[in-house]
């Protein structure tokens, strides 16, 4: 008998200090298309493909009080317990275009031994975003 409890991975949801920004900044440094703004300017959305990127601010009530508040880091050492990973063909120009559209450097593109070229950066609200080449067989 078939089941229909099999998952399909639909979002990931960064928590943000402004939703408006962090959509805007995500669609002009990293090359996607905003599907949704909500006029409350409580929750967007990105195309990326099966899966959603998605916004909201670090505080709500609907989820402060049922899931606890969000933690953000302390200091510019810290990061998150998580981090969006984007592949690209071109990972040297897909670096440049998210630093010249403001997102902070944090380590230059370079050749993995794993046969991945990888660089870091920052989004505005200290996220760390890994722009990769994809993994040669």
């Amino acid at each position: 008998m078939a089941s229909n409890l099999g998952p399909a991975y639909a979002y990931t949801v960064v928590y943000c200090k402004d939703v408006a920004e962090s959509v805007a900044f995500y669609a002009k440094a990293f090359g996607y298309n905003v599907r949704r703004l909500d006029e409350n300017r409580k929750w967007g959305e990105l195309e990326s493909g099966a899966t959603t990127i998605a916004f909201t601010p670090l505080h709500q009530h609907e989820t402060d009080d049922l899931t606890g508040q969000v933690q953000t880091p302390q200091s510019r050492g810290d990061r998150q317990p998580v981090e969006l990973c984007f592949d690209y063909v071109d990972i040297d120009a897909a670096y440049k275009r998210a630093i010249e559209n403001g997102a902070v450097a944090v380590s230059q593109p370079e050749e993995k031994k794993w046969g991945q070229k990888v660089g870091y950066v920052r989004d505005p609200d200290g996220n760390i975003v890994r722009l990769g080449s994809h993994v040669r067989s």
